[in-house]
């Protein structure tokens, strides 16, 4: 039973250590809206939306003023597009944006197809129109799925992908290709993530359900302080002791929103989300561990560390936990991470090797305006080998920097910061990605 003692012992957690929930994200199924009219289908959308989410961001400002606990976001996610769209996707995409606004979310994820083992022709449609789409609407966001553990990777999937973000950069670069960070391609994605851009209501949920996010790296980061020096032992305790006490206020946070809005609870996501806000960093809690730098050696095996005691804390304070759940390494939306970055001490590389540890993989990369849609795939095929090999969610997040070079900068602004851009290795994977088809699934994908 959660007590407002409990919500009490919050309160320094707020206003010292940048302690929110991030996002409160109503997942809603639309699969009861699908019409071979593309029009007529947008509408019928548009309109589920506005009588499910009405409330949605009324009902989290109050709960944010009645118990002080900022709220950040208030978003929505519903059943990727490809799955209701029998036409072109375009106004049902422009349907949704107008739902967004008129609602008062941030974002709305949900622009989305599931392409892990092969494409429909709703799938391919939606690719083709992903540049446009992310160019013109404004709260928008997509994501596609390109392999599973249990099916293997879409390898025709990752070469369309490289192509459809670089054309997004291209589409959005009076904006530093913000389009980009509208856009994430996952390997094993989840169907019930509350955070965005990869968001979306998956064929297995519910009519409609709250899942709420967590944060408070900096929470994390001052309880670290506290036992400088301390063998691993005791920084695994203190993080798990620490993670319990930030889901705790996720649960009630989630279970308020539900009771007022008469919706069911799905999850609490208990992820740290970074921001760009200087005390509100995971690199910085790994560095507190004893780190020169994040990226120095060391750096893998203090995020793993990391990750496995927020979701041991985590699990233990909610009836269920789900999303993504764990520690996020985007570098533009972590101040430690871009200083990193922008030293030299944390690199592609070093990254790819983080994400086989942390929550989901290489996030808010931006990286040369130059750099070739082949070797974007080959970024992509990289890490999704690593989420099917591993069991485990991994996207990537990445942004061509159109006009830019290694050692600029793109600013997005808000909770998606700004980012170094990082150099990116330059030998060709042309002949590698042009050969298609399908890696198969590992050995281990074969449990029945």
């Amino acid at each position: 039973m959660i007590n407002t003692g409990e919500i009490l012992q919050t309160l320094r957690m707020i206003q010292e250590e940048h302690f929110d929930i991030r996002t409160i994200t109503l997942g809603i199924n639309l699969l009861d809206c699908a019409d071979p009219d593309a029009e007529r289908c947008g509408q019928r959308v548009y309109e589920k939306i506005c009588r499910m989410a009405g409330r949605l961001v009324q009902t989290g400002e109050a709960i944010e003023r009645e118990l002080a606990i900022p709220i950040v976001n208030k978003r929505i996610s519903v059943t990727p597009v490809s799955m209701i769209a029998q036409a072109d996707p375009r106004p049902i995409a422009r349907w949704l944006d107008k739902a967004a606004k008129e609602m008062g979310v941030n974002f709305l994820g949900g622009y989305s197809a599931l392409m892990q083992k092969g494409a429909t022709q709703a799938d391919e449609r939606l690719l083709a129109s992903i540049p446009e789409v992310l160019a013109e609407t404004e709260r928008l966001c997509s994501s596609v799925n390109v392999g599973s553990t249990r099916a293997g990777l879409n390898m025709n999937a990752v070469g369309e992908m490289g192509r459809i973000i670089r054309q997004t950069a291209e589409a959005t670069a009076d904006r530093d290709g913000l389009g980009c960070a509208k856009l994430v391609v996952f390997c094993n994605a989840v169907e019930d993530n509350p955070f965005m851009a990869g968001a979306f209501c998956g064929p297995g949920e519910p009519e409609c359900a709250i899942n709420v996010g967590v944060s408070g790296p900096g929470v994390v980061k001052k309880a670290l302080e506290e036992v400088r020096g301390q063998p691993f032992d005791v920084v695994a305790e203190t993080v798990k002791r620490t993670a319990f006490k930030i889901t705790r206020v996720g649960q009630l946070v989630a279970r308020e929103a539900s009771q007022r809005l008469g919706i069911p609870f799905g999850i609490v996501d208990l992820s740290l989300a970074p921001t760009p806000a200087r005390g509100d960093s995971v690199a910085y809690i790994l560095e507190e561990m004893g780190l020169e730098k994040t990226g120095a050696p060391g750096t893998t095996a203090a995020l793993a560390l990391l990750n496995d005691a927020v979701k041991k804390g985590g699990v233990m304070a909610s009836n269920h936990v789900g999303g993504l759940s764990g520690a996020f390494i985007p570098v533009s939306e972590d101040i430690g991470m871009i200083e990193a970055a922008a030293a030299g001490a944390l690199t592609l590389e070093k990254l790819e090797a983080m994400t086989c540890v942390c929550s989901v993989g290489l996030d808010m990369i931006a990286v040369p305006g130059d750099t070739s849609a082949e070797t974007i795939s080959g970024i992509i095929a990289d890490e999704a080998a690593i989420g099917m090999v591993n069991n485990k969610t991994t996207a990537v997040r990445i942004i061509p920097a159109i006009g830019k070079k290694a050692g600029d900068t793109v600013e997005f602004g808000g909770l998606l910061g700004f980012a170094p851009v990082m150099p990116v290795n330059s030998y060709d994977c042309s002949a590698f990605i042009r050969r298609g088809g399908r890696i198969p699934a590992p050995l281990h994908s074969l449990r029945n």
